[in-house]
């Protein structure tokens, strides 16, 4: 039962992460410049640092989640 626990934490980190509708993801800087640009592209800037942020946090939940299932103990 452990493994299909771990399995379904997992699916809801990946499927919570397709949808970061609210998510602030700028720095204060950032904001100022998005603000400037307008609506379409500022929201096409905080998707753009969402992606960015994805890729190594799923790299890392990968090798997270191997390295779990190595060293756990039958």
């Amino acid at each position: 039962m452990n493994g299909k626990l771990g399995f379904l934490c997992v699916m809801l980190v990946v499927l919570l992460s397709f949808f970061p509708k609210g998510s602030q993801a700028q720095c204060s800087i950032c904001t100022r410049s998005v603000q400037q640009m307008g609506e379409r592209p500022g929201k096409a800037f905080n998707a753009g640092i969402i992606y960015l942020a994805f890729t190594p946090l799923a790299i890392g939940g990968i090798l997270g989640y191997r390295w779990w299932k190595q060293n756990k103990e039958d």
